[in-house]
């Protein structure tokens, strides 16, 4: 069966321009611009405290910036809240899985569908497709807080597919996961790639698996980009080494 289909007509891309973000006197993020390619596979690396995470707020909209544009398929996209960019085809999977524990993995993956605006009937039928998809159905009618972490990972991503995202945002999600199931995601990711076809922003400090998926890598150092292009040359790029990669580049 092929993924689920993601929707929509032809696509221009996500994109932030020159964006800065100020704390209270701290930049986090200074002067950045960046673009995702409906398809494409663009890791977001960089040392813990670089800005990753409040770039994605900025292209999901929980994070207003202090300067600078941020457009989904041409669109200024900049005053439009959180769930009207969702609809419109911004996905995000999180760091920390926040699953609802105490209802079933169909009712997280559901809530996904319901989120879109679907009926209860149709939602419950698009989650029960995204399980299959994702080897899951067996885990359907289970608690969502009995799951081993490997699998409440892999419901995340499944609720944000139930969106039918035209571009999905990966927030570390290799995170606290063991190299098997590391190899699972990197799986899962290179499927929703090539069967779904959204374009994906990964953010994730597994250098193996950065490389192996992704088309291009952006690199963040305090807030700014340092460094944009293929792996290989992100990988031999000498101020990407020095700022994050060290000696022990995949």
């Amino acid at each position: 069966m092929a993924g689920p289909s993601p929707g929509g007509e032809a696509r221009s891309g996500l994109e932030v321009g020159e964006v800065t973000v100020d704390f209270q006197g701290l930049r986090a993020i200074d002067n950045v611009s960046l673009r995702l390619e409906p398809g494409e596979i663009l890791g977001l690396i960089g040392p813990n405290g670089a800005g990753k995470t409040t770039l994605v707020n900025v292209l999901t909209g929980f994070q207003e910036p202090s300067r600078g544009a941020v457009t989904l398929d041409g669109a200024d996209i900049g005053s439009w809240r959180p769930h009207e960019r969702s609809r419109r085809g911004l996905a995000r999977t999180f760091q920390n899985v926040l699953l609802f524990d105490g209802l079933s993995v169909v009712e997280n993956v559901e809530s996904g569908a319901i989120a879109m605006g679907l009926s209860r009937q149709a939602s419950r039928q698009r989650a029960e497709e995204v399980l299959h998809w994702l080897g899951l159905a067996d885990k359907a009618e289970r608690k969502a807080g009995t799951l081993p972490f490997g699998e409440e990972r892999r419901v995340g991503i499944g609720r944000a597919i139930a969106m039918r995202p035209k571009f999905l945002l990966m927030d570390e999600p290799a995170a606290g996961l063991n190299d098997q199931e590391c190899a699972d995601l990197e799986r899962v990711v290179a499927r929703i790639r090539s069967e779904i076809g959204c374009g994906i922003l990964l953010i994730e400090h597994r250098m193996a698996l950065v490389f192996s998926l992704c088309d291009r890598i952006h690199v963040l150092e305090q807030g700014r980009t340092i460094a944009t292009g293929v792996p290989d040359a992100i990988r031999a790029d000498p101020q990407v080494r020095r700022a994050y990669l060290g000696d022990e580049t995949p």
